[in-house]
């Protein structure tokens, strides 16, 4: 099936960065990396095939993900970028450097796994109920410490994130729930499709040399952290950090910290971004 063009969201000059967004999820949802990040690069931040603003009439498959991104770096007039991808946009950053390695300088990895699995218990019309109302209510008045406590802590939020701060309730209202909307049953078909295949790609990882910073939440039960752990037994050059007290969405819990130490492994190496 032939590339398309994505929506991309593009901010700032530079060095590229290509940041990749999860399922659900979109460029949007990238936000807490592309608006840092774009004060010194330039960040391209794409709605991946149907998903956001990149709907398609059609099915596809996994692969076909990795086709439009090479469109978007070759639009973009980019030989080479960094890529940071999140969840399974950080399995999609792993496919790319195995497929292009010349184009990838580095790899920022968050809560994501070459052979993912997690530890997530049986969701109950409850969860899904109460879900729903903390999600609505926090459209309505983001961060409103009486639903976190009352609802959000008793929904399925309590599997996305451990802080439950009015600063990770303001980022689900922001990027999360508009992302959920925009996920087409298309991009479920591949994503599950590819996970009931088996995936499996930590024998290819030795292949990727270039440097990997690699990001956890320590009580992440869609990926775990232990899942994103192995993958330190394959890379070559890979650095990790597991933050405590955090679930999936730890970017939306802990954003300071985990900008800080993502500008500290650019300092210590430059090459991934010259």
């Amino acid at each position: 099936m032939p590339a398309i063009a994505l929506h991309v969201l593009e901010q700032g000059n530079g060095y590229p960065i290509l940041c990749l967004h999860g399922h659900p999820g979109s460029g949007q949802s990238m936000a807490v990396f592309s608006q840092h990040l774009a004060q010194r690069f330039r960040v391209l931040a794409p709605d991946l095939r149907g998903y956001g603003r990149s709907q398609v009439p059609h099915r596809f498959t996994m692969l076909d993900h990795l086709d439009d991104l090479e469109r978007v770096l070759d639009q973009a007039q980019s030989d080479r970028c960094l890529i940071l991808g999140w969840s399974l946009g950080g399995i999609l950053a792993m496919e790319m450097a195995l497929r292009s390695p010349n184009r990838v300088s580095g790899l920022i990895l968050i809560a994501t796994s070459a052979r993912p699995w997690g530890n997530h218990p049986p969701i109950s019309w409850q969860d899904n109920a109460l879900t729903g109302i903390a999600a609505l209510v926090n459209q309505l008045v983001p961060g409103w410490q009486p639903n976190i406590d009352w609802v959000g802590k008793q929904s399925l939020f309590r599997y996305l994130i451990q802080q439950h701060t009015p600063t990770s309730y303001s980022y689900l209202a922001k990027a999360a729930v508009p992302a959920y909307l925009q996920t087409s049953r298309h991009a479920t078909q591949a994503l599950y499709g590819a996970i009931q295949q088996g995936y499996n790609r930590l024998a290819d990882l030795p292949q990727i040399q270039c440097p990997c910073l690699v990001l956890a939440g320590e009580c992440d039960r869609h990926i775990t952290a232990a899942s994103s752990e192995e993958m330190l037994k394959y890379l070559p050059h890979a650095q990790w950090i597991c933050y405590p007290s955090t679930a999936h969405l730890f970017p939306w819990e802990i954003p300071t910290q985990v900008m800080t130490d993502i500008d500290r492994w650019l300092q210590e190496f430059p090459q991934v971004v010259s």
